[in-house]
């Protein structure tokens, strides 16, 4: 079988923004233009005042097996370094960001999962952070955001071991937020992300910055909410009964 050339593919639609890592050939490894190529393609997305929300997800069954193992071979720095500028973009994003994960999250997609605000599974997927079964040291800010998730002790059994844990344990230990039935993930994750498209984004750029660590914006966030509408409509629309049309935007 033929399979097309490894992708970063992306589609915008009722404004939510899809982004599908399609390497079916190697179960979604990343390879080196990969990883350069989402930056750029996030900062796309994040000026677009269409899109709201972004969902990152694996093509067919698998979410991202990880780094392509070929192109640890040349230069694991250059490679490490690649991911971690992928993953910082993807922190970095303005608007919410939600891994749809089926199957295997591995390595370089565990990764991109813990990058984005949340993460649903299907039942039946695979976490696992596999550093120590190469040999390479993990980067630490890929750490911090690991034990930011699952806490030290968590974090140091996946690293420490490269096992794999199931998705209900994943679960359990904060690495994931919600756990679907096999067929359902979709549906949901298409729900979800419609409930955070109506929301005001004025709220959640904020509540991002905040809960990410941010702490020398209180007063940007003051004026913006002064000067947006958004609080007078959320209010007006509670009161009447309606739902709300809030205009503030990451975009503008």
């Amino acid at each position: 079988m033929e399979y097309p050339e490894p992708q970063l593919l992306h589609a915008v639609t009722d404004s939510i923004a899809t982004v599908v890592v399609h390497h079916p050939a190697k179960r979604n490894a990343m390879t080196a233009a990969m990883w350069r190529a989402l930056p750029p393609l996030l900062d796309t997305l994040a000026a677009d005042p269409d899109v709201r929300v972004l969902v990152l997800t694996g093509e067919g069954g698998t979410f991202c097996a990880g780094a392509d193992i070929s192109t640890l071979r040349r230069s694991p720095e250059e490679a490490q370094g690649l991911a971690v500028r992928a993953e910082e973009a993807l922190a970095a994003f303005p608007k919410p960001t939600l891994a749809a994960v089926r199957g295997h999250c591995v390595g370089g997609g565990s990764q991109l999962a813990a990058a984005c605000d949340l993460r649903f599974a299907e039942e039946g997927a695979l976490f696992g952070v596999t550093p120590a079964k190469l040999g390479i040291v993990y980067p630490a800010s890929s750490t911090r955001r690991l034990v930011s998730l699952v806490g030290p002790a968590t974090a140091k059994y996946l690293l420490f071991s490269g096992e794999l844990i199931d998705a209900e344990r994943a679960l359990r230990t904060g690495l994931v937020d919600e756990v679907l039935p096999e067929g359902e993930l979709a549906k949901r994750v298409a729900e979800f992300t419609r409930i955070l498209a109506s929301r005001s984004q004025l709220t959640q750029a904020a509540a991002k910055e905040f809960a990410n660590g941010r702490t020398d914006r209180d007063g940007y966030w003051t004026g913006q909410a002064r000067g947006s509408g958004d609080t007078a409509e959320g209010v007006a629309a509670f009161l009447e009964r309606r739902a709300p049309h809030f205009t503030w935007t990451t975009s503008g």
